[in-house]
């Protein structure tokens, strides 16, 4: 196998596993497969073989889910986005005079991988690492589903938690990554105010992340 042979196969293995991601809470079929990544469905079969030997993706005729083996990549990759994010967060969190926080897309829930309170007030809302909620529910999640125009930033209010609100912008640009970074708030949070310091936060950390990549 050439240079480039070996290319194409990794390029389109890849592929493979992000439209195996891309089906979400479902399985899916290798005819689907086939036709997301524009390969035969003998290609997809071959394809399957390393990736499935190594956990990445798991089998079950010819309906094929993520594997655990993506737990232990995703296990190393976490903490390095929280030292990245912890600098990021903290200015953002003593600005605001909120809890930041950024949150990641796991198939139809979003992840709260890296939380900072801030210092200074009384009261602020305990957000803690590890939580989860549907990606339609708080400014976190919808705003992973944001397009581009518009203010940049989406607002929310007692969605998932009485009182609290929040507001949450998508990190873009960067590769393999559906995040955002966020600020929830016991009191009314000012968006106009608060919302281009949220998108600005967002923008510095995926300028840091493509940067260490």
């Amino acid at each position: 196998m050439t240079s480039r042979e070996g290319s194409l196969t990794l390029d389109r293995g890849l592929a493979l596993l992000q439209a195996v991601a891309d089906a979400g809470g479902d399985a899916a079929t290798i005819s689907e497969l086939a036709v997301a990544i524009g390969a035969s469905r003998a290609a997809v079969y071959r394809l399957l073989v390393p990736l499935s030997e190594r956990g990445l993706v798991w089998r079950d005729g010819t309906k094929v889910r993520l594997g655990v083996g993506l737990l232990r990549l995703a296990g190393q990759v976490l903490p390095q986005l929280r030292d990245a994010a912890g600098p990021v967060l903290r200015e953002l969190a003593e600005k605001v005079g909120a809890t930041a926080h950024l949150s990641v897309a796991q198939g139809t829930q979003a992840l709260a991988v890296a939380v900072v309170e801030p210092s200074w007030t009384n009261f602020h809302v305990a957000y803690r690492v590890g939580s989860r909620h549907a990606l339609t529910a708080g400014a976190a999640g919808k705003a992973m589903s944001l397009r581009p125009g518009g203010d940049g930033w989406v607002t929310s209010a007692g969605e998932l938690e009485a009182g609290a609100s929040g507001v949450a912008a998508p990190v873009r640009g960067v590769p393999g990554l559906r995040a955002s970074v966020g600020v929830v708030s016991l009191e009314p949070l000012k968006a106009a105010e608060v919302g281009p310091q949220v998108v600005l936060a967002a923008t510095r950390l995926a300028d840091i992340l493509k940067t260490d990549g």
